[in-house]
């Protein structure tokens, strides 16, 4: 087929076409702006547009199908062509069910923990050698791209986002996909600037479960009790197939744990309760999937998790660098739980970048509430840059500290007083926790060890 993608700089979009160009088809894409790993991803592959922007003229009436990325405008001139040409249009989830129709498709949903359960799956599959196709939310050791898509494989494993499918498909992601089993890890209110209440919120969730086929099964975290309520509103016990985790049992210690899945042991390379629990939810599906224990185990003693959650990313004798894209603050809570648990005897500098619309919305804020009081040292950073490109109003730090409830935060709203702030925090031996959506104004996290020690000159 030949594809036209416009916004093919997002995330999944440009996996998305790296994964096409790979099965054969003919493929091409817009965007206004592309940052790395995007850009070279897609240069390297030969598609990255000579040009930056959006042009109507890339449409023509040859093209098979165009594939919307949320990133682009309603107005957008290729989508205007596009309409006006009468074209086949799609988001990226519709195609990506479209593809899937014969393939039983398992999807990840929930406000935490979707990126670590779809990647625990994937590489416990991958392991023991089942064909199967995929869409992940972040880049994984083994796996060249993000999104895998074939003819043959008879399972694809999707993780499947609450936030809307693109400018003209205001519906959540996970519903285009018709899941046949879905995994409901917890429920945490987030992305305001799309669901402004709570409820609406939840509502998508709602949806989710009642639109899953009669034969359709629930995996679903038992512990969250948003969802225990929901599930058992909503899903009677003669329709579906119910299936509840809990957090499985382990012993934690600073370079890996001891874990226990019904009388089995195993040893794995990460810790935090909130990993646990996503471990058990990967256990689940891959016990649908006809996979033993011990195979799960010994997959999962090589796993060392998905780029950006809770990554390791420097160590040495005095220095430990932790990058982890905990933003929303059930993420943040469960974050610092992690490391405060296994590093409680060493001095940890947490650094959290407000970086969503949600995180940077004053009415958002207060969810923040007491998520880093565990900490003694500890920075919010918000970058001027991203308040202007999301033309938001700046907060204040006496905003920030009443939000945390926590008077001891530092606040900082540039690159340069981030790096000034962390160097005057730095001690002898330091763990790092460097919790964004975003990228701290670009700031190497490796060179982090490096900083003098002391109040910058």
């Amino acid at each position: 087929m030949k594809i036209h993608l416009i916004a093919i700089g997002g995330s999944a979009m440009h996996n998305l076409a790296l994964a096409l160009r790979k099965m054969g088809h003919e493929v091409s894409g817009s965007d206004d702006e592309i940052n790395e790993p995007s850009r070279s991803r897609l240069a390297s592959a030969n598609l990255l547009p000579t040009n930056m922007g959006w042009y109507a003229e890339k449409i023509h009436s040859e093209l098979d199908v165009i594939i919307l990325g949320m990133h682009a405008r309603d107005d957008n001139p290729e989508l205007l062509r596009a309409r006006e040409l009468k074209l086949k249009i799609v988001s990226y989830p519709e195609f990506i069910f479209e593809h899937s129709r014969n393939k039983q498709r398992i999807v990840i949903c929930g406000s935490h923990g979707k990126t670590t359960i779809t990647s625990m799956i994937m590489h416990v599959l991958q392991g023991s050698g089942i064909p199967f196709d995929y869409l992940v939310g972040a880049q994984l050791d083994g796996f060249d791209t993000m999104v895998r898509l074939s003819e043959d494989s008879p399972v694809i494993i999707i993780e499947g986002d609450e936030y809307l499918a693109s400018p003209i498909d205001r519906r959540p992601k996970f519903l285009l996909y018709q899941p046949h089993v879905v995994v409901l890890s917890g429920i945490a209110w987030d992305h305001i600037n799309v669901f402004p209440t709570e409820r609406l919120y939840v509502d998508q969730f709602v949806q989710l479960i009642r639109g899953l086929d009669k034969a359709g099964m629930i995996v679903f975290n038992e512990e969250d009790t948003k969802v225990r309520n929901l599930i058992k509103k909503y899903a009677k016990p003669d329709f579906h197939y119910l299936f509840p985790y809990q957090t499985l049992p382990h012993k934690t210690k600073a370079g890996g744990s001891e874990v226990k899945i019904e009388s089995e042991k195993g040893k794995v390379p990460f810790f935090g309760k909130h990993n646990f629990s996503n471990l058990s939810a990967a256990w689940k599906v891959c016990s649908l999937l006809s996979i033993d224990i011990q195979t799960f185990l010994i997959r999962m003693a090589e796993f060392h998790g998905a780029a950006s959650r809770l990554q390791l990313i420097y160590q040495d004798e005095f220095n430990i660098v932790y990058k982890d894209f905990a933003h929303s603050p059930s993420k943040v809570k469960a974050s610092v739980a992690a490391i405060t648990e296994v590093y409680d005897k060493k001095q940890i500098i947490a650094c959290l970048e407000l970086h969503t619309f949600s995180s940077l919305n004053r009415e958002f804020l207060r969810q923040y509430k007491r998520t880093l009081k565990a900490i003694r040292k500890k920075v919010v950073f918000v970058n001027e840059h991203t308040l202007k490109m999301k033309n938001m109003v700046p907060l204040t730090r006496e905003e920030i500290c009443q939000a945390f409830d926590d008077k001891d935060i530092q606040f900082v709203t540039t690159r340069e007083e981030l790096i000034g702030k962390l160097q005057v925090l730095k001690g002898i031996r330091n763990v790092f926790l460097m919790m964004s959506s975003g990228n701290f104004g670009n700031l190497d996290l490796k060179q982090l060890p490096q900083l003098p020690t002391g109040t910058p000159s």
